[in-house]
């Protein structure tokens, strides 16, 4: 299927691995060129560089902490015009009441959700004033069935939900549309650390993560590049009626 993306601009955060990358990797196969972001910038220039030699595509990267007062803003400024924006960057660490101080938590409050919003805001005025964007929010399954285990993520992700559907249902009035995708379970470098964390506070062996995988859907844990799929039809034309909605893609868990 094509999606009818070639030649549009996006801009990926957290793109230098993990779903963020794999989604990268999926826009320029379809034809986008690419704006990305992270905080590691020899990661960032590794991933850029072989977008770059697989699809000939234009790859610029920009390597910042877009919790940083002033981040987002220089960034819009830096991307304009974008016809996609998809937000990527944050990890919320696991763990309960007791195991998130209150510095975890802000820090991660300030990349993942009040970094989403603030980038938002920054590039929506270019959007708005072309009368066409699509904003794809990476989110998770947590704000879906939080749990305390996850108290921080849970809440987290329960805002941004509400902000994408908030923003989604008012966001046609300006030929824009803002969507969002809940992963559960993934296999990146973030999931195997957030599964050590939760194996050590049950008293578990970190190393023994993989074996806690028992019982997932189709007897295996969903691939980066599955999500990135997700996005990739979400930013494109043919998903062009569909907007404030957030897409589950974790195969049932939620509705076990």
């Amino acid at each position: 299927m094509d999606l009818h993306l070639r030649d549009k601009t996006a801009l990926v955060t957290g793109s230098s691995k993990g779903i963020g990358r794999a989604v990268a990797e999926l826009l320029a196969e379809e034809g986008c060129h690419l704006h990305l972001t992270a905080r590691t910038a020899s990661d960032l220039e590794d991933t850029a560089e072989a977008i770059r030699s697989a699809r000939g595509v234009s790859v610029t990267t920009h390597p910042l902490d877009l919790s940083e007062r002033g981040a987002p803003e220089a960034l819009a400024a830096a991307v304009d015009p974008i016809d996609i924006l998809v937000n990527n960057a944050g990890a919320i660490p696991a763990g309960d009441l007791d195991h998130v101080d209150e510095d975890a938590w802000r820090t991660a409050w300030d990349l993942k959700v009040f970094g989403y919003i603030n980038l938002i805001r920054a590039v929506y005025p270019a959007m708005r004033g072309r009368g066409e964007g699509v904003i794809v929010n990476m989110i998770g399954t947590g704000g879906e069935r939080p749990t305390a285990a996850y108290i921080a993520g849970a809440g987290g992700n329960a805002s941004l939900m509400a902000f994408t559907r908030a923003m989604g249902g008012r966001s046609p009035d300006d030929g824009i549309r803002v969507v969002a995708v809940n992963p559960g379970p993934v296999e990146t470098e973030r999931y195997e650390t957030q599964s050590r964390r939760r194996a050590e506070m049950a008293g578990e062996d970190p190393d023994t993560w993989r074996e806690r995988l028992t019982g997932m859907p189709f007897g295996r844990i969903c691939q980066p590049a599955e999500v990135a799929d997700i996005v990739g039809f979400l930013a494109s034309p043919r998903a062009g009626y569909i907007t404030g909605t957030v897409v589950t893609i974790d195969g049932g868990l939620v509705s076990r």
